[in-house]
């Protein structure tokens, strides 16, 4: 593989295109000053050295990177609520721009690690100059504020630790896992309470 920037340019498009459709659903429901399900919206093309490292790892042909590997291009959603992850899913759901090819959640069923989180798996058409449209794979991830946190330094940690977390490190995230989904509930429950003092907030600053 020669031209990875060749190789990735559609994938940053598809990044950036999803990226603002994403914002402007969010757009859409401040200016009905309901609440919004999307805090926030951040996406990524996946670095060349990450592809030929998980390539190596899952043992996947260079030249089938594009169909085997999902994450290629990845865009995350933040919700401020769990509750929240169902209506951005059933939103995604409702378009008809792109296709669904896979769905999996890891918040009713979380990795062994404690991770939790919303993937989609999207066939998403970029219109491309030369050939027409190109459909490419791109990784929907919804997940909570506190899902997001958690996840972040889980991250850095098989970084560090080039995946080989050590035992005692991986059973205090496992238990800060649960921590941080303790405290996704708890804010559940006091949701309706957030959403109304968010709604007066948003009237005030309007005036």
């Amino acid at each position: 593989m020669e031209d990875w920037n060749g190789l990735l340019a559609p994938y940053k498009q598809a990044v950036e295109e999803l990226k603002i459709k994403l914002k402007g659903i969010r757009e859409q429901f401040q200016r009905s000053s309901e609440h919004t399900p999307i805090e926030f919206v951040t996406g990524r093309v996946k670095p060349v050295q990450s592809i030929l490292e998980k390539a190596e790892r899952k043992n996947i042909p260079l030249e089938e990177v594009e169909e085997k590997m999902q994450d290629l291009a990845g865009v995350r959603v933040m919700c401020q609520f769990v509750e929240d992850i169902n209506t951005v899913v059933e939103l995604v759901k409702a378009r008809t721009d792109f296709d669904i090819v896979e769905e999996r959640d890891y918040i009713k069923r979380k990795k062994s690690s404690g991770y939790r989180s919303y993937h989609l798996v999207l066939r998403y058409p970029v219109q491309m100059i030369e050939g027409g449209v190109k459909k490419i794979l791109v990784e929907l991830q919804i997940r909570t504020l506190a899902m997001n946190f958690w996840a972040t330094i889980e991250h850095s940690l098989k970084y560090k630790y080039s995946g080989q977390i050590p035992k005692e490190v991986e059973e205090r995230l496992k238990r800060a896992a649960e921590a941080a989904f303790r405290l996704d509930e708890e804010m559940s429950q006091i949701r309706g309470e957030v959403q109304e003092a968010q709604k007066i907030i948003s009237m005030k600053n309007k005036n």
